[in-house]
């Protein structure tokens, strides 16, 4: 038998799954009015085809429906529900008539600032005895705030970042919502935290269906910075809250692929003398397309990657460290292996492709 608390989480998942997939039409109707579309006018853009952003509004609309309803509203609550507002609210301005980076990067700091001032914070970090034995750093103060605050903004660009392939961003924030919802239940975090964490699974899993390659909406700014953000905040209340038994390698392993592909995006542009925030077709993603593999294939080993990430942060927990660090180095030997053969039997067919599309661009 399910307790309460239990029934309240799947009931969480199920109506935001139906409110995100109910509003997604509805979103694309109203992104076509107000002209609130994604056209292809650079290489990084993969679609061929004028098509609707905006959808993160549905996202957004699910799983605030879902924790109005099935949520507490306390100070934590508060915080990150007006935090996500003035996420998506930026988000949606930024779809529409665009906004510079700075900006962008200061509405996200500003709503970080508004959920570490309603209680949540990173308060101390767990190291895995995988390093030199378990052990507590505590975080106090400024340092505390400034923790938190980063956590929250990296996070909330690089879901963002990630976001160039049908499907990739709302897949990827489903499985690491799913990977923390079990984690938080595992640990015992509150009821609370375990409710928003399954009304984001199902918003995002409510989406996925019209976000799938050949996608008929985007999520755009207003959903990527939103998962992003939301993300980071559930993270630090279910399972930083518990370092006392939880190393800070686990929630950063479950949001391991937008947080590395940003990292490594950062670092790329800077050795080459350009700002971090300089777009370019570098990303993982990309390079997936450019071996050869189609835009399914490439979300679906992205998948697999997350996936891998996020099993491997719940053996660590649940298990040991060392046990997932294992799983996590034998599954990428395997997958690199299979790159490499997958490249080289590719490798034929990009040639050909990239010569169609230089033939077109002549004519």
């Amino acid at each position: 038998m399910l307790d309460n608390v239990g029934l309240q989480i799947i009931l969480a998942l199920l109506v935001a799954f139906l409110v995100s997939f109910s509003a997604t039409p509805v979103v694309m109707l109203y992104a076509n009015k107000i002209g609130a579309i994604d056209t292809p006018k650079d290489s990084r853009r993969i679609h061929k085809k004028p098509i609707p952003r905006i959808g993160g509004l549905a996202i957004f609309y699910g799983f605030i429906i879902s924790a109005l309803i099935f949520g507490i509203i306390d100070d934590y609550m508060q915080g990150i529900l007006i935090g996500s507002v003035i996420i998506v609210t930026v988000g949606v301005i930024d779809d529409i008539k665009g906004l510079p980076a700075v900006v962008k990067l200061l509405c996200q700091i500003i709503a970080a600032g508004v959920v570490v001032f309603s209680g949540v914070r990173i308060e101390f970090l767990g190291i895995p005895n995988f390093f030199y034995g378990e052990g507590i750093i505590p975080l106090t103060g400024w340092i505390s705030i400034g923790a938190t605050m980063l956590w929250i903004v990296a996070a909330t660009n690089a879901v963002n970042l990630i976001d160039g392939l049908d499907g990739l961003a709302a897949g990827v924030s489903g499985i690491a919502s799913i990977s923390l919802l079990v984690l938080a239940m595992f640990v015992g975090s509150e009821a609370n935290v375990l409710i928003i964490t399954a009304a984001i699974a199902g918003a995002s899993f409510g989406f996925l269906p019209y976000n799938h390659n050949p996608a008929k909406i985007f999520m755009g700014d207003t959903g990527s910075t939103f998962l992003g953000f939301i993300l980071a905040c559930v993270s630090i209340q279910g399972l930083f809250k518990t370092s006392a038994v939880m190393s800070f390698a686990i929630p950063i392993l479950i949001l391991g692929l937008p947080l590395f592909d940003t990292g490594f995006a950062f670092l790329r542009r800077m050795l080459k003398g350009q700002s971090p925030m300089t777009p370019d077709r570098g990303h993982l993603h990309h390079r997936l397309l450019d071996m050869g593999l189609t835009q399914k294939q490439a979300v679906a080993t992205l998948y697999t990657i997350a996936a891998v990430l996020s099993l491997s942060a719940v053996i660590m927990e649940i298990r040991n460290f060392q046990r997932g660090f294992v799983l996590i180095l034998a599954v990428a030997i395997i997958m690199f292996m299979g790159m490499r053969v997958r490249a080289k039997r590719a490798a034929p067919r990009l040639a050909r492709r990239v010569a169609r599309e230089e033939a077109e661009k002549g004519s």
